[in-house]
């Protein structure tokens, strides 16, 4: 396979649990998949997103207006509860 459109007709031609495999397999295959460089790509993007940047503003202003509506994190928010 030479080309990126022949790799996405053979994994449309995958049977629906080889296509699960490969999804577990892809971060081995492809590191950039990994944790790290993902979010560096997210953070790096430079593609203007107006709605996103509205909802931050809007989130910030309602911090700096009415902080006790954002108690601090604990790490006890984070445990499993039964």
């Amino acid at each position: 396979m030479s080309t990126a459109k022949e790799i996405e007709v053979a994994i449309q031609a995958l049977s629906p649990s080889e296509r699960e495999k490969l999804v577990d397999d892809l971060p081995s295959i492809l590191p950039e998949l990994r944790g790290e460089a993902a979010w560096q790509r997210i953070i790096h993007d430079p593609r203007p997103r107006p709605a996103l940047t509205a909802l931050g503003d809007k989130v910030a202003a309602e911090l700096k207006a009415n902080p006790e509506r954002f108690p601090a994190i604990q790490d006890s928010d984070f445990d499993k509860h039964s």
